[in-house]
């Protein structure tokens, strides 16, 4: 595991709300931006694959 060599004790409490600032809102664009697309995004592309699946092979159940 990789720590960061940077002493978080020496930062000033300026850089520290800086910093505090710039994790919350990378926090908030991953928890509501990013993730969420790639959710429907997922999601959405199964459904694809699926669809095109039963265009090919036909609906699933017993023959007729």
């Amino acid at each position: 595991m990789h720590h960061s060599t940077e002493n978080t004790t020496t930062l000033s409490a300026s850089d520290r709300r800086i910093r505090r600032r710039s994790e919350l809102v990378t926090f908030f664009v991953l928890a509501f931006g990013i993730w969420p697309i790639l959710a429907v995004a997922a999601v959405g592309g199964f459904g694809f694959m699926v669809w095109m699946y039963q265009i090919i092979a036909g609906p699933p159940g017993p023959p007729a």
